[in-house]
């Protein structure tokens, strides 16, 4: 299905039907409003109503805003996916709405079809945008950033969606090669001995008992002169079975979604090159597989991370965060970036926190928090805050190390997951920070918004409001 921006009105365009957005205050107003109020339409948000006679498809929206017509959109690309109309058409006359109406259409109407053996055949093919009149050239260049960040966020929801034994770590970094010669980013992977060279130890424990490679992944983007500088840190475990601190079977199911994050920075860096952005962003990715054999790092292992920390090791399940700890001290020696964001599906607590449908926020830097609540707004994802607190902090403690790798008591998890980050960010990077746990965003069984069953993007829209707004 393509997305198709012209310069025409909608009676001057031929389509097989008319998607209209309409609320209950509008009804009335409508030219078909006898038909629609004999067919029972209240115009509740994410309701339609098919009028194949008057070749209409009424669309209820709660209010006229950005976050209804999305959801309105991909609720109607569905209804036009199951019907056999070839072309459908809709009035585009707002700029507010121009990333609404793309997100809900392309986000609503992302399938992923790689693994099926006879694929559902669609008719729809193209649904046109009609934007008639002088400002046409504006209207233009937002749908084509609009596109640019959809396509992206695609990008990122088909490599998190792929089986575990087809992304590993090893065809992760082949991924990301892949992207930086299509993008002409610049590239580093570090294997295993490269990871011993740099000492970082806690992300090799995590993947000792795979018998693919631990990788770490370096893409940089780097426009002639830049505002400013960014790090973006994803977590990249490509499959997840908890270690010996082994999870339950039902919990493993859906584990191929712990490599949301890696997968995340990699659709940001991606967005942000396509928009020749002139910010310079560098991806960093801890690329591992956390599974269980005869040399499984265990439940009392020390580690002596990178940053020479030493972590007492309490739980295998908690291993995302030893990847990052790692990534994150190479990152900051790397690059001096004015800002740094990491993003993981780092705990299950998040979720209990804030729902499935919020991303968790976390840093030192109350502006820099509120900047992104401005960029959340704008993008259409959802964020949330959770406070640090020094009593949390002290639940962390080690008897025997420097710091534990989980919390001793079971309450406030996604803040101490966020705290045990925090101590491998050096003092002067504090304010620079912030900690985005996407676990419960990233994925869905259930659709809702523009998201489809699977994997979401989370972060890819998110970030690219931020960066945009970068002075």
């Amino acid at each position: 299905m393509q997305l198709e921006l012209i310069n025409k009105s909608t009676d001057k365009t031929k389509a097989d039907i008319l998607v209209s957005f309409i609320t209950k205050e509008d009804i009335e107003k409508n030219k078909e409003a006898k038909l629609l109020n004999q067919a029972g339409f209240k115009a509740e948000q994410d309701t339609l109503c098919f009028l194949h006679e008057k070749a209409l498809l009424a669309c209820g929206i709660e209010k006229l805003d950005a976050a209804s017509i999305r959801s309105a959109a991909a609720a109607a690309v569905k209804a036009l996916k199951s019907s056999n109309y070839t072309s459908a058409k809709t009035q585009l006359s707002d700029m507010r709405f121009v990333n609404a109406l793309v997100e809900g259409f392309v986000l609503g109407g992302y399938d992923f079809n790689f693994y099926r053996s006879e694929p559902k055949k669609v008719a729809l093919e193209t649904i046109f945008l009609a934007c008639e009149g002088a400002n046409f050239a504006e209207f233009e260049a937002a749908f084509n950033e609009a596109m640019v960040v959809a396509q992206a966020t695609c990008f990122t929801r088909d490599i998190v969606n792929k089986a575990p034994q087809e992304i590993n770590p090893e065809t992760l970094a082949l991924f990301a090669k892949k992207l930086a010669f299509e993008n002409s980013l610049e590239c580093t992977i570090l294997d295993e001995e490269g990871l011993k060279k740099e000492n970082m130890n806690a992300m090799l424990a995590v993947g000792r008992a795979s018998v693919h490679q631990s990788q770490l992944i370096h893409l940089s983007y780097k426009p002639a002169n830049p505002k400013k500088i960014i790090t973006l840190v994803g977590k990249g475990l490509t499959y997840d079975s908890g270690g010996l601190s082994l999870k339950a079977p039902t919990s493993m199911v859906t584990m191929k979604m712990d490599k949301a994050g890696a997968c995340g920075v990699l659709g940001m860096i991606k967005a942000a090159s396509e928009l020749k952005l002139d910010i310079e962003v560098h991806v960093f990715i801890g690329a591992v597989e956390n599974m269980v054999g005869g040399n499984a790092y265990k439940p009392d292992d020390i580690l002596v991370s990178r940053s020479k920390t030493t972590i007492e090791v309490r739980n295998t399940d908690a291993e995302g965060r030893l990847v990052l700890a790692d990534v994150l001290d190479y990152a900051q020696e790397k690059v001096q970036a004015d800002y740094i964001f990491d993003f993981a599906t780092l705990t299950g607590a998040c979720m209990v926190a804030l729902g499935q449908y919020t991303t968790g926020v976390m840093g030192h830097s109350n502006a820099l928090k509120h900047r992104f609540f401005d960029a959340a707004n704008s993008s259409g994802e959802l964020i949330g805050s959770l406070p640090f607190n020094n009593h949390l902090k002290k639940l962390l403690k080690s008897e025997i190390a420097d710091i534990s790798n989980v919390s001793s008591k079971p309450y406030g998890g996604a803040i101490t997951a966020g705290l045990f980050l925090d101590k491998f960010i050096k003092e002067e990077n504090k304010e620079k920070w912030l900690h985005f746990d996407i676990a419960g965003s990233a994925y869905t069984e259930a659709a809702w918004d523009c998201n489809v069953y699977g994997a979401t993007g989370a972060g890819v829209r998110l970030m690219c409001s931020f960066l945009k707004s970068i002075d």
